[in-house]
């Protein structure tokens, strides 16, 4: 049988969701050895990969599991009980053509930062920017929406077909103290994200113009190649 399991975790005590041959430390490894440990020997498969330190309230993965695993609450509750930093909020059956990644039609992120110095208990899940004009942040994120290539706006390394994505809203909002930007999208590169909220950031800062921006969406010139603090970072919802 086919599983669907919706987790959160805490990234802030990983160095990324893929396994990794220098360490152990990994949403994926820890998934996999608590499966072990009930005798499951599936690999899992994620919606997509998360780096060290990012966060998630709503990731995807299947794995398939074996005849005498039907009870899958007393499967919650027992891999609950092994992992540490990682909590699994539901798991249900699914057919096995459910792919974790491949049927996922659209992702949401959310960056949360705050002006003020995050407080210490704070610091691994808040992001901190200084000043800048909330009107020119809204407007770099809008600039990202829609369909272009993303070729300047990715690391590396990835094995994809394309780096063509579709975003379908970029928003900044404020609540209080803190700050807000939200990303939903068919699917994002390998530190996409983190790159477009820190090219959109460099805009409110007014340490990147408009015309940059423009000109690094469109492919012609790369501008900005940092990348936003992983601790605001939060992968929220996942849609089939």
């Amino acid at each position: 049988m086919r599983a669907k399991a919706i987790l959160s975790y805490d990234g802030s005590f990983f160095q990324g969701f893929q396994k990794q041959k220098q360490t152990n430390k990994t949403i994926t490894t820890a998934l996999e050895s608590a499966l072990h440990a009930l005798n499951i020997r599936s690999d899992i498969v994620g919606s997509g990969r998360t780096d060290a330190g990012v966060h998630a309230t709503g990731q995807v993965i299947h794995f398939d599991l074996p005849d005498f695993w039907v009870d899958l609450h007393k499967l919650r509750y027992e891999l609950n009980r092994k992992l540490q930093h990682i909590r699994i909020k539901h798991i249900t059956p699914v057919d096995e053509k459910f792919h974790a990644r491949f049927s996922a039609k659209r992702r949401l992120y959310r960056y949360l930062f705050k002006q003020k110095r995050p407080s210490l208990f704070e610091e691994n899940y808040i992001a901190h920017y200084t000043a800048f004009d909330p009107l020119l942040l809204s407007q770099a994120l809008s600039a990202f929406e829609g369909k272009h290539d993303f070729c300047h706006f990715h690391k590396r390394g990835s094995d994809i077909h394309t780096t063509v994505r579709e975003i379908y809203q970029a928003r900044y909002r404020k609540f209080g103290d803190y700050s807000l930007i939200y990303f939903e999208a068919n699917g994002f590169l390998r530190a996409q994200v983190r790159m477009m909220i820190e090219a959109a950031m460099q805009c409110a800062s007014r340490e990147l113009t408009p015309d940059q921006l423009q000109e690094q969406i469109d492919g012609r010139q790369r501008h900005s190649t940092s990348l936003a603090p992983p601790s605001g970072l939060y992968l929220a919802r996942i849609l089939y």
